[in-house]
């Protein structure tokens, strides 16, 4: 199994500051492929179908190349329904994962023939109120979750889900409302390396689908961790293990169960994280209270996940130093918390100084802001096969900041 990530010298990573600005999100779009095909490759059992959690990176050029590859999609909210048709996805090939949304959102999906997974009860209900003998999922909470931070374990005691228990009253509702119950999926957390908790979830889910008489597809989910400590300290999850473990449990359930099912898993990460560096500048350095603060122009308003969850991402300084130091790498954003790395090891920076900031590809530009009214930066495209660079989204202007204010 591959395990590259995306590697520039540190002549293109000037080249590419100098022409599309600092800091930049920069995207390879052969690791991106081969990311695709490895979870295409994950079973070979003949109704399986791949299916992209777009909330990790949800750019149009991104997605043209994930529905290329033989992917379906999921959606978040009308927005990612929007940008996903836009891309080229059908109707047919978006799932919307509903959470606490409203009538209209629901009515906005019915009305462009996407199908929507029910995340509550009351939510069931509200459903069925507007399309009574309609066709709907349901996202199941197996009672277990997984993941890097508590933030993103979505599985077990959570906000997500129906609980196994409630497939009495889930049963009721549909009768009252004679909804057909067509899909089920789950999600029991994000960056997780433990294969057994997945496939402990996926049996669970299985086990509940047999309560179930109109199922065209099961959704086990993503979460799959991809090593963010770059050649150290963790290891990728075996894929073809759980494909293996996850095959028989499968065919035995379509065997029994009568007919032809739909098998998906749900990665968002694991497609786009390790195809992206984002490359950023040395700005500023000083020493306080013993420690040393290099400053550069990658804030948390264009990288939030450091601030958010803790989390660690390999630094890549583009620069020939040789002497080494212990220091913080900080961001512009007006936050005493805006710190993109803690005490790292690395050579001497000097203002000016490039940096890469590995793995950035998964809720990087996603979770962007424009906080203390910083422009999000531009994204590019690159294809070393055809020597190519592509912008796929322009550096935001200062009357992007104002565009949709009232009163100018």
């Amino acid at each position: 199994m591959t395990t590259d990530k995306i590697e520039l010298t540190r002549e293109e990573a000037e080249s590419l500051i100098n022409e599309f600005g600092s800091p930049l999100y920069v995207y390879d779009e052969e690791i991106l492929r081969k990311r695709c095909r490895e979870v295409r490759s994950l079973l070979s059992y003949k109704g399986f179908v791949p299916n992209y959690s777009a909330k990790a990176n949800s750019n149009m050029a991104l997605l043209r190349i994930i529905h290329d590859e033989g992917f379906t999609v999921d959606a978040m909210s009308p927005g990612e329904i929007y940008t996903e048709l836009k891309a080229g996805f059908k109707p047919e090939e978006i799932l919307f994962v509903s959470n606490n949304i409203t009538y209209e959102e629901m009515e906005l999906a019915t009305s462009l023939g996407v199908h929507i997974s029910i995340d509550s009860l009351m939510q069931l209900r509200m459903f069925g109120e507007r399309h009574r003998g309609g066709e709907v999922a349901v996202r199941l909470n197996p009672g277990i979750g997984d993941g890097a931070n508590d933030k993103i374990i979505t599985g077990g005691h959570s906000k997500f889900g129906i609980t196994i228990d409630k497939l009495p009253k889930l049963f009721e509702i549909a009768r009252d409302y004679e909804l057909h119950i067509i899909g089920i999926n789950q999600h029991i957390g994000s960056l997780f390396f433990d294969t057994d908790t997945y496939v402990e979830a996926s049996l669970r889910l299985l086990e509940a689908a047999r309560s179930f008489k109109e199922l065209r597809f099961i959704d086990f989910g993503g979460g799959f961790g991809i090593p963010y400590r770059y050649r150290h300290l963790e290891e990728r999850p075996d894929l073809q293990d759980i494909g293996a473990r996850l095959e028989p449990l499968i065919e035995e359930f379509v065997s029994a169960y009568g007919r032809d099912i739909t098998i998906k898993v749900e990665p968002g990460r694991y497609i786009v994280a390790e195809c992206c560096q984002l490359l950023g500048t040395v700005t500023s350095w000083k020493e306080s209270f013993g420690e040393k603060y290099i400053g550069t122009d990658i804030g948390f308003s264009v990288l939030m996940r450091p601030v958010l969850y803790d989390s660690y991402h390999y630094i890549v300084p583009y620069n020939a130093e040789e002497k080494e130091e212990t220091v913080n790498i900080v961001g512009n954003i007006c936050e005493s918390g805006d710190i993109l790395a803690k005490e790292r090891r690395l050579p001497k920076l000097h203002i000016g100084d490039i940096i890469g900031v590995r793995d950035a590809g998964a809720y990087g530009y996603s979770m962007a802001s424009n906080y203390n009214m910083r422009l999000r930066p531009a994204e590019v495209l690159i294809d070393r096969k055809k020597g190519e660079k592509r912008l796929i989204r322009r550096r935001e202007s200062y009357d992007d900041l104002l565009r949709t204010m009232e009163g100018l």
